[in-house]
């Protein structure tokens, strides 16, 4: 399986908060690498590349590489803390994979053809429900992102998990419904037509009612 990033790494014997400060204090993160029911592994990863390849994206959904001292590990981040204040990096944890393995992992989804949408265009608004899709699928397999067209999306559509063709061997974890991803919220006029359209119709329904008496 090809991996999305490299990260140089050394194995790491100082533990706790003091540590961690002064580990960051040399421009270095701690983290740990642990699964495939082998040792927990800590070690410490460099600060400037670990928070770049962070930024590009997709860094829970990809499956990396971290060399300690020449040892190559595949592994895929299956966590990480952050600063509350100024969003540093501080802390992240790596999960082995294992060759033939299969992931739970949070796949962004793109929406394509908004220039196009007709329900866009008619002053609709693009609802998100879901950023990301929670899917279990093989460790080699891991797609980029996920892709929903719409083209014909129309005010007031839900856009579901059904529109968007997944690859083979990639299962949502949510499989009792149809879930949305997205919606196109009508405009607040049309909903208003809507509305005084139906009550026109439910004045005339008794109209006619009372005529027939």
């Amino acid at each position: 399986m090809a991996a999305s990033y490299e990260l140089k790494a050394s194995a790491r014997d100082r533990v706790g908060k003091g540590a961690a400060r002064a580990l960051r204090r040399e421009g270095l993160l701690p983290a740990v690498i642990y699964g495939d029911k082998k040792p927990a592994l800590p070690i410490t990863i460099p600060v400037k590349e670990t928070t770049l390849t962070l930024h590009k994206g997709g860094f829970t959904a990809q499956i990396g590489v971290i060399d300690i001292d020449g040892k190559k590990h595949q592994v895929i981040a299956k966590d990480y803390q952050l600063h509350p204040v100024r969003d540093d990096v501080l802390h992240v944890d790596f999960l082995r994979v294992a060759k033939g393995a299969t992931l739970t992992v949070e796949i962004p989804v793109q929406f394509l053809n908004e220039e196009d949408c007709p329900g866009l265009k008619k002053g609709g608004v693009l609802n998100i429900v879901r950023h990301t899709v929670e899917v279990t699928v093989p460790a080699d397999a891991i797609p980029e992102a996920f892709e929903l067209d719409l083209a014909n999306a129309e005010p007031g559509d839900s856009l579901h998990i059904s529109a968007i063709q997944l690859p083979e061997g990639c299962q949502p974890t949510i499989t009792d419904r149809d879930f949305t991803i997205a919606t196109i919220a009508a405009p607040a006029g049309m909903k208003e037509e809507e509305e005084d359209e139906g009550a026109a119709t439910e004045e005339e329904a008794v109209e006619e009612e009372a005529a027939s008496e």
